[in-house]
């Protein structure tokens, strides 16, 4: 082999090898695809910051856009319309955006965490970021969103207690939190969301007492507490409640099931039963319930998984209470 041919065989293989790992290091296509669908919903004609996002590698160069080093999958998008950035004190003017946010943000995967400013999105009405990988604490920014009526952040791995002023939001009817990490008590401020139909925060840490006053919500019809650390007793207002889907399973409640019922309960285990107007679902397994469960319509219909893994009750759907 002379030597004019080794040395060509040299550069391609040199090629190939450069083509090879400036591949391995640009951005998944699947993200940048997420990425270009996400930008053709939004305008900002006033700044350009999607300019920069031209190019197969959204790793680089994209003005906000981070990627994991180790795996180069986007990690974080960082929109803000005011920012001390150089392309923003070049244009000496805000970088207001309009338009919506395309559910193909959701293809990003491995997204780190909640904008600290999603508060500024004041005409945001709908947050469903549900079944991702969304780590970090829930923004306490989330409560200056007025308009905001559906929160769904359900089944990612959120940290931190719920924001204490999620009270503000007035327009909220569904909060929907389950399959996280938060801990922390149940905001008092939540029970103030007068149109809040469907409360679901199952599957989380949080601790300490039911409120009282969720029972005295108005048009509450879902309260899903199961898989948390709530102790205390099972409030009485409850079960006068409006509420016709409640789990409190897979706690550590304690006490005796209330016997609190009138003719608006959905929910009635005590004498007071034969008040009821309707009996919907309810779970009280796995806490530290006493007492007899008294027998007979309407709870006949209930089942032992219902009742089941608690410190002492008894009577059917379970075994003999004895003497």
């Amino acid at each position: 082999m002379d030597a004019k041919k080794a040395v060509t065989i040299v550069f391609c293989n040199a090629v190939v090898l450069l083509l090879a790992t400036v591949a391995a290091q640009a951005c998944l296509p699947s993200d940048r695809a997420a990425l270009l669908e996400f930008r053709s919903h939004l305008n900002e004609p006033y700044i350009g910051v999607f300019n920069s996002w031209k190019g197969q590698d959204c790793c680089h160069g994209w003005y906000g856009v981070s990627c994991d080093p180790t795996n180069r999958r986007v990690s974080a998008v960082t929109l803000r319309g005011i920012s001390e950035e150089p392309i923003f004190q070049r244009a000496k003017r805000k970088g207001v955006m309009t338009g919506s946010i395309s559910p193909a943000i959701c293809e990003l995967a491995q997204l780190s965490g909640i904008p600290a400013n999603i508060g500024n999105l004041l005409k945001l009405t709908v947050l469903n970021l549900a079944d991702n990988r969304i780590s970090g604490a829930i923004p306490p920014s989330i409560a200056r969103l007025p308009s905001l009526t559906h929160l769904d952040l359900r089944n990612n791995g959120l940290t931190g207690v719920i924001p204490v002023y999620i009270g503000r939001l007035k327009m909220l009817s569904r909060v929907l939190l389950s399959g996280n990490k938060l801990s922390g008590q149940i905001p008092e401020s939540l029970t103030r969301i007068y149109r809040l139909a469907d409360l679901e925060l199952s599957m989380n840490r949080i601790t300490g007492p039911i409120p009282p006053s969720l029972g005295r919500m108005s048009v509450l019809a879902t309260l899903n507490l199961d898989g948390n650390l709530i102790s205390g007793e099972i409030p009485g207002s409850l079960m006068t409640s409006s509420i016709s889907n409640l789990n409190l399973s897979g706690n550590l409640l304690g006490g005796k099931i209330p016997n609190a019922f009138g003719p608006r309960s959905y929910f009635t285990i005590p004498e007071s039963i034969t008040t009821a107007s309707f009996i919907g679902h309810l779970d009280v397994s796995h806490n530290q319930l006493c007492g007899k469960i008294p027998a007979g319509s309407p709870f006949d219909h209930l089942d032992a998984t219902s009742f089941g893994y608690n410190r002492c009750l008894c009577g059917t759907p379970l075994g003999d209470c004895g003497k």
